[in-house]
Protein backbone atom coordinates (compact mmCIF):
# COMPACT_ATOMS: atom_id res chain seq x y z
CA UNK A 1 0.00 0.00 0.00
CA UNK A 2 1.37 3.20 -0.94
CA UNK A 3 1.49 5.74 1.77
CA UNK A 4 -0.60 8.78 1.34
CA UNK A 5 -0.23 12.43 2.46
CA UNK A 6 -1.52 13.42 5.61
CA UNK A 7 -1.45 17.13 5.68
CA UNK A 8 -1.20 19.07 8.81
CA UNK A 9 -4.32 21.93 8.66
CA UNK A 10 -3.82 25.19 10.30
CA UNK A 11 -7.07 26.86 10.32
CA UNK A 12 -7.66 30.61 11.95
CA UNK A 13 -7.73 32.67 9.13
CA UNK A 14 -11.49 33.34 7.80
CA UNK A 15 -10.58 34.49 4.08
CA UNK A 16 -8.23 33.30 1.23
CA UNK A 17 -4.58 32.90 2.19
CA UNK A 18 -2.39 34.64 -0.21
CA UNK A 19 0.85 34.21 0.35
CA UNK A 20 3.21 33.15 2.98
CA UNK A 21 6.80 32.74 3.44
CA UNK A 22 9.32 30.57 6.16
CA UNK A 23 12.06 32.25 8.49
CA UNK A 24 15.64 30.76 8.44
CA UNK A 25 16.69 27.91 10.53
CA UNK A 26 17.00 29.75 14.35
CA UNK A 27 18.03 28.34 17.43
CA UNK A 28 14.09 27.66 18.40
CA UNK A 29 13.30 26.41 14.87
CA UNK A 30 11.91 28.12 12.06
CA UNK A 31 9.02 30.02 11.97
CA UNK A 32 6.04 30.47 8.82
CA UNK A 33 3.95 33.89 8.03
CA UNK A 34 1.35 33.84 6.13
CA UNK A 35 -0.50 36.83 4.26
CA UNK A 36 -4.67 36.71 4.37
CA UNK A 37 -7.30 38.56 3.18
CA UNK A 38 -8.83 39.38 6.59
CA UNK A 39 -6.22 41.56 7.17
CA UNK A 40 -4.50 39.48 10.25
CA UNK A 41 -1.27 37.84 9.41
CA UNK A 42 -0.45 34.93 11.32
CA UNK A 43 2.86 33.84 12.59
CA UNK A 44 3.36 29.42 13.45
CA UNK A 45 5.70 27.42 14.27
CA UNK A 46 7.34 26.18 11.04
CA UNK A 47 6.89 22.37 11.48
CA UNK A 48 4.04 21.78 13.25
CA UNK A 49 1.94 24.58 11.89
CA UNK A 50 1.23 25.51 16.02
CA UNK A 51 -0.12 29.38 15.76
CA UNK A 52 2.08 31.54 17.93
CA UNK A 53 0.30 34.79 17.49
CA UNK A 54 -1.66 37.27 14.87
CA UNK A 55 -0.18 40.95 13.45
CA UNK A 56 -2.84 43.24 14.63
CA UNK A 57 -2.95 46.99 12.59
CA UNK A 58 -3.89 46.47 9.29
CA UNK A 59 -7.16 47.94 8.09
CA UNK A 60 -7.26 46.16 4.72
CA UNK A 61 -6.33 42.87 3.09
CA UNK A 62 -2.82 41.63 3.76
CA UNK A 63 -1.36 41.00 0.21
CA UNK A 64 2.24 39.89 0.97
CA UNK A 65 4.30 38.59 4.44
CA UNK A 66 7.72 37.75 5.15
CA UNK A 67 10.32 37.29 8.34
CA UNK A 68 13.83 38.19 8.32
CA UNK A 69 16.23 35.23 8.37
CA UNK A 70 16.78 35.22 11.36
CA UNK A 71 12.76 35.40 12.39
CA UNK A 72 12.92 38.29 14.67
CA UNK A 73 11.17 41.13 12.23
CA UNK A 74 8.48 40.62 9.92
CA UNK A 75 6.92 42.60 7.19
CA UNK A 76 3.27 42.66 5.64
CA UNK A 77 1.88 44.70 2.52
CA UNK A 78 -1.49 45.77 2.66
CA UNK A 79 -4.18 47.10 1.12
CA UNK A 80 -4.64 49.88 3.61
CA UNK A 81 -1.64 51.67 1.09
CA UNK A 82 1.23 50.75 3.95
CA UNK A 83 3.57 48.29 4.40
CA UNK A 84 4.30 47.35 7.99
CA UNK A 85 7.57 46.26 10.06
CA UNK A 86 6.76 44.17 13.28
CA UNK A 87 9.01 42.24 15.87
CA UNK A 88 8.56 39.18 15.40
CA UNK A 89 9.14 37.87 18.86
CA UNK A 90 6.91 40.36 21.06
CA UNK A 91 4.05 40.91 17.84
CA UNK A 92 4.55 44.77 18.41
CA UNK A 93 4.40 47.16 15.24
CA UNK A 94 7.61 48.87 14.40
CA UNK A 95 7.06 50.85 11.68
CA UNK A 96 4.19 51.60 9.52
CA UNK A 97 5.29 52.65 5.82
CA UNK A 98 2.78 54.81 3.77
CA UNK A 99 2.68 54.00 0.25
CA UNK A 100 -0.03 55.81 -2.55
CA UNK A 101 -1.74 52.50 -3.31
CA UNK A 102 -2.28 48.84 -2.88
CA UNK A 103 1.13 47.31 -1.27
CA UNK A 104 1.52 44.02 -2.84
CA UNK A 105 5.35 42.87 -1.75
CA UNK A 106 7.85 43.33 1.01
CA UNK A 107 11.40 41.96 1.08
CA UNK A 108 14.23 41.68 4.11
CA UNK A 109 17.68 42.32 2.82
CA UNK A 110 20.11 39.28 4.88
CA UNK A 111 20.94 42.17 7.36
CA UNK A 112 17.37 43.44 7.89
CA UNK A 113 18.63 46.60 6.89
CA UNK A 114 16.68 47.95 4.18
CA UNK A 115 13.35 46.68 3.39
CA UNK A 116 11.82 46.49 -0.55
CA UNK A 117 8.36 47.13 -1.17
CA UNK A 118 6.19 47.31 -4.20
CA UNK A 119 2.77 47.35 -5.40
CA UNK A 120 0.17 49.23 -7.33
CA UNK A 121 1.74 52.29 -7.71
CA UNK A 122 4.17 50.73 -10.30
CA UNK A 123 7.16 52.00 -8.05
CA UNK A 124 10.05 50.07 -6.04
CA UNK A 125 10.80 51.79 -2.61
CA UNK A 126 14.11 50.95 -0.48
CA UNK A 127 13.06 52.35 2.77
CA UNK A 128 16.78 51.94 5.27
CA UNK A 129 15.30 50.30 8.13
CA UNK A 130 18.36 51.86 10.19
CA UNK A 131 17.07 55.54 9.49
CA UNK A 132 13.30 55.20 9.02
CA UNK A 133 12.22 58.89 9.01
CA UNK A 134 14.52 59.27 5.74
CA UNK A 135 12.62 59.08 2.26
CA UNK A 136 13.07 56.29 0.39
CA UNK A 137 14.73 55.65 -2.87
CA UNK A 138 12.19 54.86 -5.53
CA UNK A 139 12.53 52.87 -8.71
CA UNK A 140 10.72 53.71 -12.00
CA UNK A 141 10.24 51.44 -15.08
CA UNK A 142 7.23 48.99 -14.56
CA UNK A 143 4.32 50.03 -16.30
CA UNK A 144 1.69 48.06 -14.04
CA UNK A 145 1.01 46.95 -10.79
CA UNK A 146 4.44 45.28 -9.02
CA UNK A 147 3.08 42.10 -7.75
CA UNK A 148 6.76 40.64 -6.41
CA UNK A 149 9.85 41.99 -5.84
CA UNK A 150 13.03 40.15 -4.27
CA UNK A 151 16.44 40.64 -3.39
CA UNK A 152 19.05 38.55 -4.76
CA UNK A 153 22.80 38.14 -5.56
CA UNK A 154 23.57 38.51 -1.81
CA UNK A 155 21.00 42.09 -2.50
CA UNK A 156 23.16 43.76 -4.86
CA UNK A 157 20.13 43.21 -7.14
CA UNK A 158 16.69 43.06 -7.23
CA UNK A 159 13.87 41.05 -9.06
CA UNK A 160 10.59 42.05 -9.76
CA UNK A 161 7.41 41.11 -11.58
CA UNK A 162 4.38 43.06 -12.91
CA UNK A 163 1.30 42.99 -14.10
CA UNK A 164 3.02 44.12 -17.36
CA UNK A 165 4.05 41.04 -18.39
CA UNK A 166 7.54 41.70 -17.47
CA UNK A 167 9.99 40.20 -15.22
CA UNK A 168 12.60 42.50 -14.35
CA UNK A 169 16.28 42.58 -12.69
CA UNK A 170 17.46 45.72 -11.50
CA UNK A 171 21.03 46.93 -10.06
CA UNK A 172 20.76 48.38 -6.39
CA UNK A 173 23.59 50.90 -7.05
CA UNK A 174 22.99 52.55 -9.93
CA UNK A 175 19.06 51.99 -9.73
CA UNK A 176 18.93 50.88 -13.61
CA UNK A 177 17.55 47.70 -15.30
CA UNK A 178 19.88 45.24 -16.00
CA UNK A 179 17.63 42.80 -18.15
CA UNK A 180 13.85 42.38 -18.94
CA UNK A 181 12.08 39.14 -19.32
CA UNK A 182 8.87 39.70 -21.55
CA UNK A 183 5.86 36.83 -21.55
CA UNK A 184 2.40 36.47 -23.59
CA UNK A 185 0.67 36.77 -20.24
CA UNK A 186 1.37 37.68 -16.56
CA UNK A 187 3.53 35.99 -14.17
CA UNK A 188 1.54 34.71 -10.98
CA UNK A 189 4.68 34.29 -8.58
CA UNK A 190 8.03 34.12 -8.49
CA UNK A 191 11.02 32.71 -6.01
CA UNK A 192 14.36 33.10 -5.86
CA UNK A 193 16.87 30.58 -4.37
CA UNK A 194 20.33 32.06 -3.39
CA UNK A 195 22.15 28.87 -3.14
CA UNK A 196 22.65 28.06 -6.78
CA UNK A 197 21.27 31.14 -7.96
CA UNK A 198 17.75 30.05 -9.67
CA UNK A 199 14.40 32.06 -10.20
CA UNK A 200 11.28 29.92 -10.17
CA UNK A 201 8.04 31.73 -11.76
CA UNK A 202 5.01 30.58 -12.64
CA UNK A 203 2.98 32.14 -15.71
CA UNK A 204 -0.33 30.26 -17.38
CA UNK A 205 0.26 26.81 -16.66
CA UNK A 206 3.72 26.77 -17.22
CA UNK A 207 6.99 26.35 -14.87
CA UNK A 208 9.92 27.98 -15.67
CA UNK A 209 13.27 27.90 -14.08
CA UNK A 210 16.18 30.94 -14.64
CA UNK A 211 19.31 31.57 -14.03
CA UNK A 212 18.40 34.57 -11.50
CA UNK A 213 21.39 36.55 -12.56
CA UNK A 214 22.11 36.36 -16.51
CA UNK A 215 17.94 35.38 -16.48
CA UNK A 216 18.82 32.74 -18.99
CA UNK A 217 15.66 29.95 -18.87
CA UNK A 218 16.95 26.67 -17.58
CA UNK A 219 13.85 24.74 -18.08
CA UNK A 220 10.25 24.86 -18.30
CA UNK A 221 7.43 22.32 -17.39
CA UNK A 222 3.83 22.32 -18.34
CA UNK A 223 1.39 21.38 -15.97
CA UNK A 224 -2.55 20.25 -16.84
CA UNK A 225 -3.93 23.41 -14.55
CA UNK A 226 -3.24 26.66 -14.26
CA UNK A 227 -0.58 27.31 -11.62
CA UNK A 228 -0.27 30.14 -8.92
CA UNK A 229 2.61 29.44 -7.39
CA UNK A 230 5.83 27.05 -7.21
CA UNK A 231 8.54 26.11 -4.59
CA UNK A 232 11.92 24.29 -5.31
CA UNK A 233 13.31 22.05 -3.25
CA UNK A 234 16.44 23.38 -0.93
CA UNK A 235 18.63 20.40 -2.36
CA UNK A 236 16.90 21.23 -6.40
CA UNK A 237 15.78 17.47 -6.40
CA UNK A 238 12.27 17.96 -6.96
CA UNK A 239 9.28 21.26 -7.26
CA UNK A 240 6.06 22.05 -6.01
CA UNK A 241 3.11 23.48 -7.66
CA UNK A 242 -0.35 24.48 -6.34
CA UNK A 243 -2.96 26.18 -8.08
CA UNK A 244 -7.07 26.50 -10.22
CA UNK A 245 -8.04 23.27 -10.11
CA UNK A 246 -7.09 22.54 -5.98
CA UNK A 247 -4.88 20.15 -6.35
CA UNK A 248 -0.84 20.10 -5.52
CA UNK A 249 1.88 18.85 -8.11
CA UNK A 250 5.36 17.51 -7.03
CA UNK A 251 7.99 16.99 -9.91
CA UNK A 252 11.26 15.09 -10.48
CA UNK A 253 13.17 18.58 -11.44
CA UNK A 254 16.15 17.18 -13.27
CA UNK A 255 13.75 14.77 -15.58
CA UNK A 256 10.02 16.93 -15.52
CA UNK A 257 8.58 14.12 -14.86
CA UNK A 258 5.18 14.75 -12.66
CA UNK A 259 5.89 12.42 -9.34
CA UNK A 260 2.78 13.16 -7.19
CA UNK A 261 -1.04 15.20 -7.61
CA UNK A 262 -3.64 15.33 -4.82
CA UNK A 263 -6.13 17.10 -4.03
CA UNK A 264 -4.72 19.82 -1.68
CA UNK A 265 -7.55 22.01 -0.90
CA UNK A 266 -11.25 23.08 -1.11
CA UNK A 267 -10.31 25.80 -3.13
CA UNK A 268 -7.63 27.53 -5.62
CA UNK A 269 -3.79 27.00 -3.92
CA UNK A 270 -2.37 30.55 -3.88
CA UNK A 271 1.01 29.97 -2.66
CA UNK A 272 3.54 27.29 -1.91
CA UNK A 273 6.82 27.02 -0.60
CA UNK A 274 9.01 24.41 0.96
CA UNK A 275 10.76 25.09 4.40
CA UNK A 276 14.12 25.91 4.86
CA UNK A 277 15.17 22.08 5.87
CA UNK A 278 13.38 20.61 2.92
CA UNK A 279 11.53 18.54 4.91
CA UNK A 280 8.20 19.78 4.62
CA UNK A 281 5.92 22.78 2.05
CA UNK A 282 3.31 24.55 3.26
CA UNK A 283 0.27 25.74 1.25
CA UNK A 284 -2.13 28.44 1.00
CA UNK A 285 -5.80 28.88 -0.68
CA UNK A 286 -8.41 30.57 -1.01
CA UNK A 287 -10.43 27.72 1.11
CA UNK A 288 -8.88 30.03 4.31
CA UNK A 289 -6.55 27.19 5.34
CA UNK A 290 -2.92 26.87 5.40
CA UNK A 291 -1.71 22.94 4.94
CA UNK A 292 1.47 21.39 5.78
CA UNK A 293 2.54 18.02 3.66
CA UNK A 294 5.81 15.91 4.26
CA UNK A 295 8.25 15.79 1.56
CA UNK A 296 9.08 12.35 2.54
CA UNK A 297 5.80 10.31 3.73
CA UNK A 298 6.18 8.37 6.51
CA UNK A 299 9.46 9.99 8.28
CA UNK A 300 9.31 10.94 11.73
CA UNK A 301 9.43 14.63 11.79
CA UNK A 302 7.42 17.17 13.23
CA UNK A 303 4.02 16.16 14.54
CA UNK A 304 4.25 13.25 11.91
CA UNK A 305 4.97 9.57 13.26
CA UNK A 306 6.70 7.18 11.52
CA UNK A 307 5.07 4.23 10.16
CA UNK A 308 7.08 0.87 9.54
CA UNK A 309 6.37 -0.74 6.81
CA UNK A 310 5.28 -3.94 8.45
CA UNK A 311 2.41 -1.89 9.89
CA UNK A 312 1.01 -1.11 6.80
CA UNK A 313 -2.58 -2.34 5.85
CA UNK A 314 -3.47 -2.27 9.78
CA UNK A 315 -6.09 -0.30 10.32
CA UNK A 316 -3.69 2.13 12.73
CA UNK A 317 -1.66 3.34 9.08
CA UNK A 318 -4.99 3.39 7.31
CA UNK A 319 -6.08 5.85 10.09
CA UNK A 320 -2.77 7.72 10.35
CA UNK A 321 -2.61 8.38 6.51
CA UNK A 322 -6.42 8.94 5.98
CA UNK A 323 -7.00 11.83 3.35
CA UNK A 324 -7.06 15.31 5.29
CA UNK A 325 -10.19 15.65 7.28
CA UNK A 326 -12.23 18.40 5.93
CA UNK A 327 -11.51 21.04 7.54
CA UNK A 328 -12.45 24.82 6.55
CA UNK A 329 -11.75 27.44 9.05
Amino acid sequence: MAMRQTPLTCSGHTRPVVDLAFSGITPYGYFLISACKDGKPMLRQGDTGDWIGTFLGHKGAVWGATLNTDATKAATAAADFTAKVWDAVSGDEVLSLAHKHIVKSVSFTQDSSCLLTAGNDKLLRLYDLNNPETAPQEITGHSAAIKKALWCNNDKQILSAAEDKTIRLWDRSSMEVVKTLTFDTTVSSMEYVAEGEILVITYGKTIAFYNALSLELIKTVEASATINSASLHPEKDFFVAGGEDFKLYKFDYSTKEELESYKGHFGPVHCVRFSPDGELYASGSEDGTLRLWQTAVGKTYGLWKCVLPEDLGTENSEQLYSSAPEIKA
